[in-house]
């Protein structure tokens, strides 16, 4: 019975401390000099030298609270890690409950996205039979590939940001149990809006294929942008959530806020028609390193390790991110039963 128990450990919550962050400050350590060796002989060298200043400073102070609140830090990777087959019948229940009742059920899922091409491609290939006009930087691809590529990941975004910051109020009846874990409920929300993301990636290849760019290698980074974009989106809805159980209001603020992102982002409009010194001020917003990936994967035939700067951004905020989203999530979480 004692070897079952054993058995039933999970492997990186049984590591010692020593040895977990000994891993982290070697990869710290490579990346660090990854950064300061690489060269780019093309850029402005002032600016490469700023990029490199700021993204080592990162990664000290990254390594700095990582050491200071190890064991905070780590009880929210493992209460996900312990509950995983739970997490997943849960986000299929959520997903299904969507739809309970209808007719046609999860088909609705797919019909919301097919509409929405439908609409641009009519809009901007039949009434205004536009190509490329409104496409800056000589990419010669259809506006409504373009604007599909660039909705695909915001959309996601979306749903998930906003479903994973109710997922507390939503689920009020769970964080009530003193059993249950609540730390997995916003990931149920993200899940859940990860499978409606794959039927409308799905619709943007056929799009693609509609206008000639057929899969490539190339392709395959579909999956490591989404992979960005679920981590991202998960970070935040942890510091939303705990938020958003005292103080209601938070909600109605996201939404203004990712109406104005929308905008924000290069979704509707390319970044290169920004002059140069405006560009770096869009490209902090993480979500333009997303939206651009996935315009590369489908036409654009760049790899993410060709944009170094800017995939090592994306991971050092994204990781801080996180970071001060689990924190705020274990200090506050003890209250939530009592406020709902």
């Amino acid at each position: 019975m004692a070897k079952d128990n054993r058995d039933r450990v999970p492997f990186f919550s049984a590591l010692p401390k020593s040895r977990v962050l000994g891993c982290y400050y070697a990869a710290a350590i490579a990346l660090m000099l990854v950064i300061v060796l690489h060269y780019n002989p093309l850029a402005d060298q002032h600016t490469e030298i700023l990029k490199k200043i700021c993204a080592v400073l990162l990664i000290v102070l990254s390594a700095i609270l990582v050491t200071a609140w190890y064991d905070k830090l780590m009880v929210l990777p493992v209460e996900l890690f312990n509950s995983r087959k739970l997490i997943w019948r849960l986000a299929v229940n959520d997903f299904k409950k969507r739809y309970a009742g209808s007719y046609m059920g999860v088909v609705w899922a797919l019909v919301q996205p097919v509409v929405t091409v439908l609409m641009y491609f009519f809009v901007f290939d039949v009434i205004f039979q536009t190509r490329s006009q409104m496409v800056a930087g000589g990419v010669d691809v259809p506006y409504v590939l373009f604007l599909t590529t660039g909705l695909v990941p915001w959309f996601f975004f979306n749903e998930a940001l906003m479903n994973g910051t109710t997922s507390l109020l939503e689920y009020n009846y769970l964080v009530k149990k003193v059993l249950f874990k609540i730390s997995i409920l916003p990931l149920i929300k993200v899940i859940a809006a990860l499978f409606i993301h794959v039927f409308f990636a799905c619709v943007m290849m056929v799009v693609a294929i509609m206008y000639g760019h057929y899969p490539t290698i190339y392709t395959l980074q579909i999956f490591y942008y989404a992979i960005c974009e679920f981590v991202l989106v998960l970070s935040i809805c942890y510091t939303t959530c705990a938020v958003v159980v005292f103080f209601r209001d938070l909600t109605q603020i996201l939404a203004i806020v990712l109406q104005v992102g929308q905008w924000a982002t290069p979704i509707l409009w390319d970044i290169n028609m920004l002059p140069d010194r405006l560009k770096w001020i869009i490209k902090l917003n993480p979500m333009t390193y997303v939206v651009n990936g996935y315009r590369n994967a489908v036409y654009g035939n760049e790899w993410f390790f060709e944009h170094f700067y800017s995939s090592t951004y994306f991971w050092i905020v994204t990781a801080l991110i996180f970071c001060v989203g689990s924190l705020i999530f274990k200090r506050t979480k003890s209250h939530f039963a009592d406020v709902l």
